[in-house]
């Protein structure tokens, strides 16, 4: 259980009872504090028998729900049965009951009547086409608490990720007991913050693909990487803003970091459609920090009160810091120096030469390129842009006096040998990852070939390399490498690069695929 009493409730939406046990099990190993039977979900289901049936298995704490398709369930019957079936699960000795505020004005005076004093019940309502203002929240709120309810629940849908915040303003101020979710992808960090905002419970499934709703997370993930039973009122919240911010491995990288030294915070991905509403709304001194990926590098310079020179040189801001003393947001960029080392360091494994004198061609004109084109140029590169909007790539090409090229025209571009190629574009990440920005003819005439994509971590592009000849470096050194940056910037406290990887088997994964493709195993 959370530090302060948030539980973490695992959903069983298996068809069958004997499916709905085997997914109990897993919720007992993979941590959860309770269960909820998903009771719409069972195929054929038999209150009198399947319900002590599944009660009886039990060794968690059980919510019992039975969700109509009014409400968002799989139920279609009469409704009467189902309110019996819920009347029976709470004379059975459930722990919880969760019934629809449609029906909760005459279900719960009755079942308050009767049932067993250890069994709670949950008044819920669902909105799935938006999230309601804070002022009609808190009509909602009193609506539910009038019906007798124990425990409030309210679950709306993100529009927007601004729409969280109401959400959160509604929980923190709660006197009673309140399960407040926001579904969604944009929701996300309603689910994982709920017990910095005195949240009763939050759902984590108990396995990808398994969700009850949209946008939950997994009880693993919960877990283990947001540490989600550590977090309190004061946790400091940092997170990686961008859209799409799904693939992102940022929250690992940074919470294990978080974890190691003993810092009280969390890291979460926020996708954001309006980077400068999402500043404006979430402005408390607790989000403290964030992390910019694309599309929002190059408006996040515009959105920040100050910027570190580097930053300002690149027209790109990846890292933002809300300033303790006056909560005035400052901009860096790391990513510079964290693509050019790790391109340096490979060089240096195949060559005595230098990135000084070279061409390098970026492809790609946005946030990412130009960081690598400004570092590039600072190391005494030659700078070649290449673009599908030529005026884009123009443009950046002028700034670190380089010359520019339409990305057509890079499959017979072959001026001289030993040139080297960034790819910044999002060309060849997941779930596109036969795509590659450049034919594998033309990566013959580059001694080393870099693409920021690590989702996959070898990409399409990376293994024409590697079978041309050429050396590679990927986007995950790329990514450890400007994190750690970041997390100085952060927290004030270094973090070695190598250790800055959490001791998992996925990454490692990714690691020996890395290390297999340089070495042609």
């Amino acid at each position: 259980m959370a530090e302060h009493g948030c539980l973490i409730c695992a959903p069983l939406i298996a068809k069958t009872v004997c499916g709905m046990l085997d997914q109990m099990l897993l919720a007992e190993a993979n941590g959860a504090h309770v269960i909820e039977f998903r009771l719409d979900h069972i195929v054929d289901f038999n209150p009198q028998i399947d319900l002590q049936t599944l009660l009886k298995a039990r060794k968690l704490p059980a919510i019992v729900t039975y969700r109509p398709k009014w409400e968002g369930g799989e139920y279609e019957g009469d409704d009467k049965l189902r309110l019996d079936a819920l009347q029976l699960a709470a004379d059975l000795g459930a722990e919880f009951v969760d019934v629809e505020l449609q029906v909760a004005a005459d279900f719960v005076p009755a079942l308050k009547g009767r049932k067993p004093s250890c069994c709670q019940i949950i008044v819920s309502n669902h909105n799935f086409q938006t999230t309601p203002s804070t002022e009609e929240l808190g009509t909602l709120v009193a609506t539910i608490q009038s019906t007798g309810a124990d425990i409030v629940k309210f679950a709306t849908t993100a529009n927007n990720i601004t729409d969280v915040a109401n959400v959160f303003q509604i929980l923190s101020r709660s006197q009673v007991p309140m399960i407040s979710l926001v579904m969604g992808e944009r929701g996300l960090i309603s689910r994982i913050l709920c017990p910095k905002f005195g949240g009763y419970l939050t759902f984590g499934s108990v396995d990808a693909g398994q969700e009850s709703a949209p946008g939950q997370p997994t009880l693993l993930e919960l877990k283990n990487i947001y540490q989600i039973e550590h977090l309190r009122r004061d946790t400091k919240v940092f997170g990686i803003i961008g859209n799409p911010v799904g693939h992102s491995k940022s929250p690992i990288l940074h919470n294990a970091a978080f974890r190691q030294t003993k810092i009280d915070a969390v890291y979460v991905p926020f996708l954001v459609d309006n980077l400068e509403d999402f500043l404006r709304v979430f402005c408390l001194s607790d989000f403290a920090g964030f992390s910019v990926t694309i599309p929002h590098k190059e408006s996040a310079l515009k959105c920040c009160d100050e910027v570190e020179s580097t930053a300002q040189a690149i027209g790109a801001v990846n890292t933002i810091i809300r300033r303790k003393s006056d909560g005035k947001l400052i901009g860096y960029n790391t990513d510079s120096d964290g693509a050019i080392s790790a391109i340096e360091d490979a060089l240096s494994k195949c060559t005595t030469t230098p990135l000084a004198g070279r061409l390098f061609v970026v492809i790609g004109a946005g946030g990412a390129g130009k960081a690598l084109a400004f570092g590039a140029k600072r190391r005494g590169s030659r700078i070649v842009i290449a673009n599908r909007n030529y005026e884009r790539a123009k443009a950046l090409a002028n700034l670190v006096g380089g010359e520019a090229l339409p990305l057509e025209a890079l499959n017979n571009y072959c001026p001289e040998s030993g040139m080297i190629l960034a790819n910044t574009t999002s060309v060849g990440m997941q779930p596109n990852i036969t795509e590659t920005p450049i034919a594998k003819e033309a990566l013959r005439s580059y001694s080393l070939v870099f693409d920021a994509v690590y989702t996959p971590s070898v990409t399409q592009l990376l293994k024409e390399a590697a079978a041309a000849g050429t050396a590679v470096v990927g986007g995950l050194e790329m990514l450890i490498r400007q994190a750690a940056a970041q997390f100085e910037l952060f927290t004030g406290y270094p973090v070695d690069e190598r250790s800055y990887i959490p001791e998992s088997v996925d990454w490692l994964e990714l690691n020996m695929q890395y290390v297999n493709l340089q070495t042609g195993v």
